[in-house]
């Protein structure tokens, strides 16, 4: 029996396995995760307060789009069993006999070494640790060991989609400093309500699979209070660059207005009742991926125009820098 209570079938059918192409390994890469994550470790690239050759930042790019892409290969090696029973998975390339275990497994050990390595030598090796590091996180403390373990799995996993802009900015500086921590915790914050979301419409998916999702094991009411505290801590945090003085008015603008429709929405979901929840939830998560978008989109707007960080008087206290 799952942790669900229900009975899980975890044979997956390989009688097809070997017959995938090119499109069946491109879907192992997890393509819109892997978008994300480029987008983030561009902004932060142009962030940063050294700019690399350009043939040097787009192979640092490359680098870590491949990285994300293998840790999503080495993700759907192991969660074959569970992703052909849940609706929205089932038609993954392993699940579908597309692609063999042995081929995922491979493919994404591979890619994994390339892109570590290659950034390495084509940066510094601390962001070709910290990229190898995102990799393991992803792949072996969430994947195999936290996503079937607890409901709080989505919580310490997120820090694996989270690490891109420390990666980047590693490798344009060769440091870790606090803009790109600030970047990773607006992420690491962001990824709870919009996973848990999602879960409230899915939790029966999540319940077949016997996934112990946040919705699964503690309830509906219990999800809806703790995606609105973890947005009363993210909203803050999305305004933090402006404050610190790396971002400026258009950043603080759009962080301020979407933060609040941000919030509003966790409030709409934390007192909704009966058949509101769903549709709240679902507009919650769709908004989210507006929000995350907009305000990275903000901050490299500001950096690819040159606009000014907005200096705040206290930030110039003495102790207190930027």
């Amino acid at each position: 029996m799952s942790e669900a209570g229900i009975e899980m079938n975890t044979t997956v059918d390989t009688t097809l396995a070997g017959r995938g192409g090119v499109g069946d390994f491109v879907a192992l890469l997890k393509p819109r995760v892997m978008s994300l994550v480029v987008f983030t470790a561009v902004v932060a690239l142009a962030a940063a307060p050294v700019t690399p050759h350009p043939i040097i930042a787009i192979t640092a790019i490359l680098c870590i789009a491949i990285g994300a892409g293998a840790a999503g290969a080495l993700n759907m090696w192991y969660d074959s069993d569970i992703d052909q029973i849940m609706t929205r998975t089932r038609e993954r390339p392993i699940p579908a006999g597309m692609v063999g275990r042995d081929e995922a497994l491979a493919f994404g050990m591979i890619l994994s070494a390339f892109s570590v390595v290659v950034l390495g030598l084509a940066t510094n090796w601390l962001a070709a640790g910290l990229l190898g590091f995102t990799i393991f996180f992803y792949a072996v403390i969430y994947t195999m060991w936290l996503k079937r373990s607890t409901p709080q799995n989505i919580v310490i996993g997120g820090a694996a989609g989270a690490f891109p802009p420390i990666v980047a900015w590693a490798a344009a500086t060769g440091t870790v400093t606090l803009e790109p921590v600030v970047l990773f915790l607006i992420i690491f914050f962001w990824t709870p309500p919009h996973f848990w979301a999602l879960a409230l419409v899915r939790s029966g998916d999540y319940a077949r699979a016997g996934v112990p999702m946040l919705p699964v094991v503690a309830g509906v009411d219990e999800t809806r209070r703790q995606i609105f505290l973890y947005s009363l801590i993210l909203v803050p945090l999305g305004i933090a660059p402006a404050v610190l003085g790396f971002a400026g008015w258009l950043y603080l603008t759009v962080s301020v207005v979407l933060g609040a429709v941000f919030l509003g929405l966790a409030w709409r979901l934390y007192t909704g009742k009966g058949d509101a929840i769903g549709p709240v939830a679902r507009r919650l998560f769709a908004f989210s991926i507006l929000y995350l978008f907009a305000v990275y989109a903000a901050l490299f707007i500001e950096q690819i125009v040159g606009l000014p960080p907005i200096k705040f008087a206290f930030l110039s206290l003495p102790g207190i820098t930027a």
